[in-house]
């Protein structure tokens, strides 16, 4: 298997479906929760049927002055309107939008990974610097 930096696709959010989206609402400071909002296909819409769909997004802290990343979170998106009578006749599917609250200690960089079931792996980082 080649290494994952030669599958994970990157682009611009805005020109891309499959990109995953990371905004931060509010405030960011030392110690105290930051609002982070992740989503795939906010600026064009990602078709997230039964044949096409985002399956997770994760998110991950690289912390400045750090050797290691931390996994924040996994959000998985299970129903995607599969029904026993055919594709996209379920009664139920999931769009891929997430809010996560973090606390975080020193500045760095928020990584976000999307899977499509279809186009692979796709990323996109935030830097998070604290407001004084």
């Amino acid at each position: 298997m080649d290494s994952l930096k030669l599958i994970i696709q990157k682009d611009d959010w805005k020109k891309e479906k499959h990109v995953p989206v990371i905004e931060i609402k509010g405030p960011t400071k030392k110690g105290e929760p930051i609002d982070v909002y992740l989503c795939v296909g906010k600026e064009i819409p990602h078709p997230n049927t039964t044949e096409h769909h985002i399956r997770w997004i994760k998110l991950f802290f690289q912390p400045d002055g750090e050797k290691f990343t931390i996994h924040l979170g996994t959000y998985m998106f299970e129903a995607h309107a599969e029904s026993t009578e055919g594709p996209n006749k379920g009664s139920a599917k999931c769009e891929p939008y997430v809010y996560t609250r973090v606390i975080l200690e020193k500045p760095g960089s928020l990584t976000a990974l999307s899977y499509c079931n279809i186009h692979g792996l796709w990323e996109n980082s935030l830097r998070v610097d604290f407001e004084n």
